[in-house]
């Protein structure tokens, strides 16, 4: 078991100044598991309800009954399941002399996101949790973290060929039976050839003309379907940043599968040896690096965006806080070096560091605002 200490103290900080924290993932990315971590480490009185479990369902049948005269901390998983609770938590959150401090957890989803939202604004906060980081299972196993990606039973499997199973059945199951229950009435198969299609073009810039000309529907369509899947956490989009110089800039997102063993599975790629002839190895290590910078400096989804412009100049990654800007470019090679385009990011943004993330193995300074550091040092020196 590996342990998720800086998930667990990011929730229970949470918690002390929110009546209602929310953990929201993607399926099987281990909710369930650090919500009943976290109540071992909780004093005093908890109560779990899983909204799967019909016994808790009944439970719940009048929540308002059944949550009134709780106290401590009550954890209601699935709740996606029993969307009709969050304007019970609401009055349950305004009682002037509330005892009780509820976690909810749920599959990322529209209507759970729009259910919390309108119901108890200013009263819950979200945590997104994501797979395994590298802070969570070390450096020494970087590169077994890349193949198999973070979540837990695939990362964790005693093979790779079991791990790559694991996940071609949860890509399955997703697309059949969770995206359903969601609300979604999409065809699964659909569903699948876009994912994989989308796999295809991680880590480029979102063109839906042509996907909607591949699929022979309309350009919303194909830009529903790229929502659907960035909502329940499986893409991500990163946003275009604009800056008001005379370069043409690019304004559509970048697009990657959110996790690098999904992204695998989806290219047919079973093994290391697979992974390092596939044309995809350079995108795949960006999109598996900027999730380890994000994860691994605390950086909001909000702040971070990529910058390109149509003269060739681009920046894989700028975080973008108040006045202060980093910049990110990830190089799968030992010895990477300065170029044109580095330097061009670097003026026309007003960055105060670029640091270039390598595969090598020394972290050293390239020049006086640009400084490459090594994965295997991404902990110790990239600032956190």
């Amino acid at each position: 078991m590996i342990d998720r200490d800086y998930e667990i103290n990011k929730l229970l900080s949470l918690l002390k100044h929110y009546r209602v924290v929310g953990i929201i993932g993607a399926r099987q990315v281990g909710k369930t598991t650090l919500a009943r971590a976290l109540l071992n480490r909780v004093q005093g009185s908890s109560f779990y309800y899983d909204l799967e479990n019909p016994e808790d369902l009944a439970r719940l049948a009048d929540p308002m009954l059944t949550l009134k005269s709780l106290k401590g901390l009550v954890v209601i998983d699935e709740i996606q399941r029993l969307p009709e609770l969050f304007p019970i938590l609401r009055v349950l959150a305004d009682r002037l002399k509330a005892s009780a401090r509820f976690l909810v957890l749920g599959s990322a989803s529209p209507e759970l996101l729009r259910q919390g939202s309108e119901s108890l604004a200013g009263r819950i906060a979200y945590h997104e949790l994501g797979g395994f980081s590298l802070d969570e299972v070390g450096i020494k196993n970087r590169q077994r973290l890349w193949l198999r990606g973070g979540f837990p039973r695939s990362y964790l499997a005693p093979s790779d060929t079991l791990s790559e199973e694991w996940r071609r059945g949860f890509i399955g199951t997703f697309l059949e039976r969770d995206l359903p229950q969601l609300g979604v009435a999409i065809r699964s198969t659909t569903l699948h050839r876009f994912w994989s299609m989308l796999a295809h073009y991680h880590g480029q810039i979102w063109n839906a003309s042509e996907f909607g000309r591949s699929f022979g529907v309309a350009d919303t369509t194909v830009r529903n379907y790229l929502d659907l899947l960035s909502s329940a956490l499986v893409v991500r989009q990163l946003q275009p940043w604009h800056e008001n110089i005379s370069k043409r800039q690019v304004k559509s997102p970048k697009v990657y599968i959110a996790d690098s063993g999904l992204l695998h599975a989806l290219l047919g790629i079973k093994t290391r040896n697979d992974l390092e002839r596939h044309p995809k190895i350079g995108a795949s290590w960006e999109g598996f690096v900027i999730e380890q910078i994000v994860r691994r400096t605390g950086f909001r989804k909000e702040d971070c965006f990529f910058w390109a412009t149509h003269a060739g100049a681009e920046l894989d990654l700028l975080v973008v806080r108040g006045r202060n800007r980093l910049g990110f470019e990830v190089k799968l090679t030992g010895s990477p070096r300065v170029t044109p385009s580095m330097r061009s990011a670097l003026s026309d943004l007003k960055l105060q560091r670029l640091y270039v993330i390598h595969a090598g193995e020394e972290t050293f300074q390239l020049e006086k605002k640009i400084q490459a550091v090594a994965l295997p040092r991404l902990l110790e020196d990239l600032p956190a």
